[in-house]
């Protein structure tokens, strides 16, 4: 049997994204964490097998929790990617009216996904962030009916909750992508792939760009950048980037090889299967 954490609790779109990866299988067991940390923590020791975690949203933008740990946790590697589209609604108790709430609380990627939503609908709510959808579902379900949660339809049935508004978020192209590591993670390349690494620079001028034009002159496309503070003192960034192609790839492995030779901090952080989005 292949263990698989995710965020959880139950009825989480962490949740959603292990079952579409996994079809169903019954080989499959899943198991809930409190934090994308704690997912990742399970995969070190062996506890679970692999983990599924987001990274980023079309319309938030990266997960940055889960950056700030994948440049940090050296063993686990990333095996796959899914992507799933994001409906989120309002959760309430059984029978409460909009009148009746005075407290939205959510994950903060799903509150920022419906802002102006809240900001419309409850603009005199307080806001409050939790863990995960469902944790925030779950809160609702336990409370006095003053808090409505933001979280999926699963979450809804999972605790007998009322779907007070659906579809709330502030557009309908809203997609999340997670990926799945784990600590053996060497996939073969299928000619549809993207490899991914995390690298800080020198302190010194150009040295960014003199990195990325490696893999300009490789002819190697670029389909991701973003940037976090590296946490050891101000002004200092890691960069996370996707290119195209597999570590199996010849030029992909001679780019790499580059990039590793002209940065302070480099990390492989995997090669996997171009995840396609069916409509």
């Amino acid at each position: 049997m292949i263990r698989i954490g995710f965020l959880g609790p139950a009825g989480t779109f962490s949740q959603e994204a292990v079952r579409v990866y996994t079809k169903g299988a019954p080989e499959f067991i899943e198991c809930a964490y409190t934090t994308v940390s704690d997912v990742i923590l399970a995969v070190k020791s062996g506890e679970v097998d692999e983990g599924m975690i987001p990274v980023e949203n079309s319309l938030e933008g990266a997960v940055n929790e889960t950056l700030d740990i994948m440049s940090e946790e050296g063993e686990v590697l990333i095996k796959a990617e899914v992507i799933i589209p994001i409906r989120q609604h309002l959760l309430v108790k059984r029978g409460i009216q909009k009148h009746q709430i005075s407290k939205v609380i959510s994950h903060p990627q799903a509150i920022g996904q419906c802002r102006k939503f809240l900001k419309s609908f409850l603009s005199d709510a307080n806001i409050g962030l939790v863990n995960s959808t469902s944790e925030a579902a779950k809160m609702v379900a336990e409370s006095d009916g003053s808090i409505a949660a933001v979280g999926a339809a699963a979450a809804a049935g999972e605790y007998e909750l009322d779907i007070l508004q659906k579809d709330i978020q502030d557009r309908k192209n809203n997609y999340t992508r997670f990926i799945i590591v784990s600590l053996n993670a060497e996939t073969q390349k299928t000619g549809n792939d993207k490899t991914s690494i995390v690298f800080s620079t020198e302190d010194k001028p150009g040295s960014l760009y003199r990195i990325l034009d490696i893999f300009n002159l490789w002819d190697i496309n670029m389909t991701r950048i973003e940037s976090r503070p590296a946490k050891k003192q101000l002004g200092q960034y890691i960069f996370f980037i996707d290119i195209e192609g597999h570590i199996q790839d010849r030029d992909v492995s001679d780019a790499l090889t580059m990039v590793k030779r002209k940065t302070s901090y480099y990390k492989y952080l995997g090669s996997y299967p171009v995840y396609k989005i069916e409509n």
